[in-house]
């Protein structure tokens, strides 16, 4: 029996981690693997996790996560190889994939079988993204290719205006699993034809810094790096928790490996720029 290939895409900071959140959490009866670029950023209730290890996480309700690697065919063979296989395979595309390049592996693999691509879009980014003349193509072809398409951030009744498609808002969906997992789509879609060059770039910081201080440091930063994201020693032993989309910054008390990272358009910002700007901060 063929094993159903559902990936989740969307850009950088668009809430795709938070929608996987919620599928691990939920209790719809599906054994389910889901593959993930970034540990740190899933936050599964303790009390769900069964078994854990450097790539991987088992839970109680049958959900298992594991990291994707550098290589897609080498993990989805991994899967396949398993004694036992789960119910349906669902694989997050990093922020500046395109979801369906990675969705129609499950034409190369005989042992799949496509089921869909959701895209999570920003509500308080999108109009704005989307109308960019470097990334707005790649931006909307992530939307283009989707069988589904979820809004996150519609809090206050933020919806995005140049959307242009039929669309479900990510806060009135009470279960995700069905929407994921359910879906029955005719065809794999074509990939996108191009997309823009990006700028990787990684932070730490020696000490500790008040809340205040550091949220003024990242409202300050250059203004191509569009997405960053990690953790940073605060006062007391304690660790703040960042997040920084477009222009959104985010920084709450939390846990995880010290350090930073960051993407930026390569025509927008150098990484001489970046560093040269936490430099000043680091402690």
């Amino acid at each position: 029996m063929s094993l159903p290939l559902t990936v989740i895409g969307g850009y950088l900071g668009a809430g795709k981690t938070t929608l996987i959140n919620r599928l691990l959490a939920e209790d719809h009866g599906l054994q389910l693997l889901i593959m993930v670029n970034d540990f740190g950023a899933i936050n599964v209730d303790a009390s769900l996790i069964e078994a854990a290890g450097d790539d991987m996480i088992a839970l109680s309700n049958g959900c298992v996560c594991c990291t994707m690697g550098a290589d897609l065919f080498l993990a989805i063979g991994d899967v396949l190889d398993r004694d036992l296989r789960p119910d349906h395979l669902v694989i997050e595309a990093s922020g500046i994939a395109d979801p369906a390049a990675i969705a129609r592996v499950a034409i190369a693999e005989p042992d799949l079988v496509y089921g869909g691509v959701v895209t999570v879009v920003d509500a308080l980014e999108y109009d704005r993204l989307s109308n960019d003349p470097q990334i707005g193509a790649q931006v909307r072809g992530q939307v283009d290719v989707a069988d589904v398409v979820v809004v996150s951030k519609t809090d206050g009744g933020a919806w995005p205006e140049a959307l242009g498609v039929a669309a479900v808002p990510l806060a009135e969906i009470d279960v995700v699993g069905p929407l994921v997992c359910g879906m029955t789509p005719a065809q794999v879609p074509e990939g996108l034809a191009t997309h823009p060059s990006y700028v990787r770039w990684h932070g730490t910081m020696r000490g500790a810094v008040e809340r205040s201080d550091l949220i003024a440091r990242l409202e300050a930063r250059p203004v191509g790096l569009f997405r960053m994201k990690g953790f940073v020693s605060a006062p007391q032993g304690r660790v703040w928790e960042v997040h920084c989309v477009g222009r959104q910054v985010t920084v709450k008390e939390g846990s995880g490996p010290l350090g930073l990272v960051g993407i930026g358009l390569s025509g927008r910002v150098k990484r001489s720029q970046l560093d040269n700007w936490w430099r000043g901060f680091d402690l």
